[in-house]
């Protein structure tokens, strides 16, 4: 029985990943593309007889040199419309995550204009394919320097240029928006999003889809002795929910 179809039945995953790579893009050394839109619109309809409510995909820009180029951009943004497509006609809200990643010295200038390229793309590609906004969700990264850059964004640089670049970019009509970590510090992330939310109101809500910022201290506390720190890792993941909570509510308080 496939992983996926185990967990839908164990009433776990009410959502699922279906894309595939990144992969190489032909014809443009170092950059990438994610795939999967072959057979993806038979596997959407499983997914929904088996109880999934949303779907996410996600494709990844990189800055670096002459990164990214336009095609890489082009290409991604058509992959997640085509996807989001899918996913409605099969009843599914697709969440389409286009990653600008933190690795390299670009600075939050750079990024800023990345992320602004990106996301004007992608929301010209979701009009093209027909995609109903009112019944997407984006996840979105945030706006700062990459993490080889000598000079870090402070968190109030990054909330307004992430805000900034969000509204010159994103209809209104979206319904909300999440933010990933990207390796982001766990604090950092959680700080970043509290100030954009003190910033509000905004035409939609920010909230947060984190992975290692909402896991990795406790995954590492956890791995150090499995049996002694179940508990101890549990409250490290529930209080990492709750931080984030009150983050996405503009009231969130360092050392709370």
């Amino acid at each position: 029985m496939p992983f996926t179809k185990i967990m839908l039945d164990a009433g776990i995953l009410p959502g699922i990943k279906v894309d595939r790579g990144p992969f190489p893009l032909a014809g443009f050394p170092g950059e990438l593309v994610t795939e999967g839109l072959d057979g993806l619109r038979d596997r959407l309809n499983e997914y929904a007889k088996l109880g999934a409510k949303f779907a996410k995909w996600r494709a990844v820009i990189t800055i670096s040199g002459e990164a990214p180029s336009g095609t890489c951009i082009e290409a991604n943004c058509h992959a997640l419309a085509r996807y989001a497509a899918l996913c409605q006609e099969a009843g599914i809200v697709p969440m389409v995550e286009p990653e600008v990643l933190m690795d390299g010295a670009h600075d939050i200038d750079e990024c800023y204009e990345v992320t602004e390229a990106t996301l004007r793309s992608l929301f010209a590609s979701l009009y093209e394919q027909n995609v109903m906004l009112e019944g997407t969700i984006l996840k979105a990264s945030m706006v700062l320097a990459g993490k080889d850059c000598p000079e870090q964004s402070e968190v109030e640089d990054v909330a307004d240029a992430t805000i900034r670049c969000l509204k010159a970019a994103v209809p209104a009509s979206l319904p909300g928006i999440v933010f990933l970590s990207g390796g982001q510090s766990d604090e950092f992330a959680t700080a970043n999003l509290n100030a954009m939310n003190q910033q509000g109101p905004h035409p939609w809500p920010l909230s947060f889809s984190y992975g290692r910022a909402m896991q990795q201290a406790a995954l590492s506390l956890w791995g150090k002795d499995m049996a002694a720190n179940f508990a101890s890792a549990q409250a490290m993941v529930a209080q990492r929910a709750k931080a984030n909570g009150m983050a996405a509510l503009g009231q969130w308080k360092k050392g709370m």
